[in-house]
């Protein structure tokens, strides 16, 4: 009897328990499948701050033939409505030192490849209010944590800002770009300075990754994002280094016949440009990173000029194609999965006014008021050939670039 007893209650508490389980389900318009379901652990949960491919790469395949890359449409999904990466867990894909050709890379070229999947990650600094309002061109500078008399010397100069771009058009706005600094040892020090230069400024975008060459990459990519998240609606956006000298007036007269929707993607363009094989070489590439013979065209990372809208759906290109370290080149590659070809004009002169350095058209201001970008001048060569360009200087011709 004793044993029937507690065969009872037990049936009793099982069937309560199940009573209690519907009940709970019910109320929550949930399906059982959803209610019994346990959460991923933390370290199991999708990674936010990495685009892993998991998959060995074939040396002479790193990039993906036109033919096999769809175009992606922009509009098909809406993206984030903030910057949605909030943590950093990237390991390195050791895979790949099981490739004999890998094992052949110089180590800057395996450290690269060893994290190429880690695509996206947190932003340190963000504003994105600068796109409030009625902007009409975002001017976007890459910079580095040190460099602060760089961008001292850009925002005294041609980055600074203005209410109205003229004949009707909305404000300019500047934006600085800048990853951490690459020594440990500095990282504490300099990210004080640059917490307290953007308090003074508000002008300072940052994400959690190292500032190196091959980092350039990130910056491109993850502006992009930036843009798309933030500044959806902007007509024209200027980018360029902080070692530049611009002429905002010539920038703006030449927009004013262009149209936002025009696939425009105008600077110094590089045709037919090959992969340098030197190895004491800044650009040097080994073939198995890239083994065609020449570049897809591309404009000069000193300086160019974009519409918004081809903007936008270069993100989404970029996002079809692995991670290529040089910053440039890598945007030509996502401009050919659109099929936009880059513009050149001659008032982008990313090499200097002349490319032999000691000529004396790279000091002349009259050659400066005529162009649009020229690469590169050091912090007093910019205050000092800014100062000549708009004091009351006479030049015996106009050169016409426009």
């Amino acid at each position: 009897v004793a044993l029937w007893g507690s065969k009872t209650i037990y049936r009793s508490l099982c069937l309560a328990l199940g009573l209690l389980v519907a009940l709970t389900v019910f109320q929550r318009s949930l399906t059982p499948r959803q209610f019994l379901q346990e959460p991923l652990p933390p370290t199991l949960e999708p990674q936010k701050a990495q685009k892993p491919n998991g998959q060995l790469v074939n040396p002479n395949n790193f990039w993906k033939n036109l033919q096999d890359v769809a175009a992606p449409t922009p509009m098909a999904s809406q993206g984030p409505q903030a910057w949605d990466v909030t943590t950093t867990n990237c390991s390195a894909n050791i895979n790949l030192t099981r490739q004999p050709w890998f094992k052949g890379l110089e180590p800057q070229f395996r450290q690269f490849l060893f994290y190429r999947h880690c695509r996206y990650f947190p932003m340190l600094l963000n504003h994105p209010e600068k796109c409030g309002g009625d902007v009409y061109l975002l001017v976007v500078v890459k910079s580095v944590i040190t460099q602060h008399d760089r961008r001292e010397a850009i925002r005294q100069t041609w980055g600074r800002e203005r209410e109205s771009a003229g004949r009707g058009r909305g404000a300019v706005r500047t934006l600085f770009l800048l990853g951490t600094a690459s020594k440990q040892e500095e990282r504490t020090h300099y990210q004080q300075l640059l917490a307290y230069e953007d308090r003074l400024y508000g002008d300072i975008l940052q994400w959690d990754f190292l500032d190196t060459f091959f980092n350039l990459t990130l910056k491109e990519i993850h502006f992009l994002k930036w843009l798309d998240i933030y500044c959806p609606h902007v007509p024209f956006i200027f980018k360029g280094d902080d070692d530049v000298f611009v002429n905002p007036t010539n920038l703006l007269e030449f927009l004013a016949d262009r149209q936002p929707q025009e696939n425009l993607f105008v600077g110094d363009v590089l045709q037919h440009a090959r992969p340098i094989r030197r190895k004491d070489n800044k650009y040097y590439i080994p073939g198995a990173l890239y083994s065609k013979a020449s570049y897809p065209p591309y404009a000069g990372g000193g300086g160019f000029l974009m519409a918004g809208s081809l903007a936008r759906r270069l993100h989404h290109a970029c996002d079809t194609l692995e991670l290529y370290p040089i910053d440039d080149v890598f945007l030509g590659m996502c401009l050919e999965v659109l099929g936009v070809r880059p513009m050149a004009h001659e008032g982008f002169k990313t090499f200097g006014i002349s490319r032999n350095r000691n000529s004396r058209m790279n000091k002349e201001p009259c050659f400066f008021r005529a162009m649009l970008v020229v690469h590169k001048l050091l912090p007093p060569e910019l205050l000092a050939m800014w100062g000549l360009v708009h004091s009351n200087l006479t030049c015996s011709r106009k050169l016409q670039v426009l």
